[in-house]
């Protein structure tokens, strides 16, 4: 197989049918970015999810007039109770500090809260945190110094479903894309082999294989697929850098999310660069073999 030859004819190709394939490897690009963006989603989900699930108690707030005797009998029940592993009591004064510190990279935040705007509670770690019920019946809303009882694991739950399903549309998404550049890839591939239907029953004729001639059609959408998958790299990449390390670097900072690392992209490129070519070389052939003949 002469590869000067094939090469040529792949150049030739993609240079007569330019605006298609730049159309093509936009889509495809879009298509792949927004695959790569979901797979980093899912990744700092994950990361998430040992973070915060590792540390979910329960916060018992007390009210602005619970009394000393209040705040000492809720305290008395904690240390009796078999279902808590451990407590903690959080002063006013503790809560702001601790609120002034996750939220030290929005000065603005935290001029505009007043100290005495956070509650005093106790941060309970439960033996089993699927027992809430049990602490929040012991402990009822708005009686003897308590003003609400609230578990943390079920605010995560509601938080993880709503990052899930963001991740889920995202990748809803990607695949409507990909569908639109596998389409669009086909297209291109009809067209490419009609402007060259003469060249080629020219080359069937004098003995080239069916596989020789469909070969430069299949190595330009392929080549197309990753051109895409190196521009949906380098978008991830100033993504990264131009709003997670930027915009996002003051919750990051606090420990609330995860950072993007530079290995989660080095990993999930690989995986992205090889759809493209993939699934570009495989809508190729597919549309070679069913609806042109070389």
């Amino acid at each position: 197989m002469r590869v000067n030859f094939v090469l040529s004819e792949v150049a030739t190709g993609l240079r007569r049918n330019l605006t298609m394939t730049v159309a093509m490897v936009l889509t495809t690009a879009i298509s792949l970015g927004l695959m790569g963006t979901g797979l980093l989603i899912a990744g700092m989900i994950s990361d998430m999810k040992e973070i915060y699930y590792d540390k979910v108690q329960v916060s018992i707030f007390l009210a602005d007039d619970v009394t000393d005797e209040q705040r000492a009998a809720i305290e008395q029940q904690l240390a009796n109770s078999p279902e808590v592993a451990n407590y903690l009591y959080e002063s006013k004064e503790e809560a702001y500090a601790r609120f002034q510190q996750q939220f030290s990279q929005q000065p603005e935040l935290v001029q505009n809260t007043p100290p005495d705007a956070l509650p005093e509670s106790f941060r309970v770690e439960l033996v089993n945190p699927e027992r809430y019920e049990v602490i929040a019946a012991q402990f009822p809303n708005g009686e003897n110094g308590v003003d609400q009882v609230r578990d943390e694991g079920d605010f995560l739950d509601r938080l993880f479903s709503l990052l899930n399903g963001a991740r889920n549309a995202t990748i809803a998404v990607a695949v409507i894309q990909a569908l639109a550049a596998l389409l669009l890839i086909s297209n291109t591939i009809q067209l490419a082999a009609f402007n060259r239907r003469n060249e080629t029953n020219i080359m069937r004729l004098v003995g080239a294989s069916r596989w020789y001639t469909q070969l430069p059609f299949i190595l330009e959408a392929a080549l197309a697929g990753l051109i895409g998958a190196l521009l949906a790299v380098g978008g991830l990449v100033v993504t990264k850098v131009l709003f997670v390390d930027k915009t996002l670097a003051g919750p990051i900072r606090a420990g609330i999310i995860p950072p993007v690392d530079w290995g989660a992209i080095a990993t999930i490129s690989p995986i992205i660069a090889a759809a493209g070519v993939g699934l570009a070389a495989i809508a190729a052939y597919v549309t070679l073999r069913l609806y042109v003949r070389i």
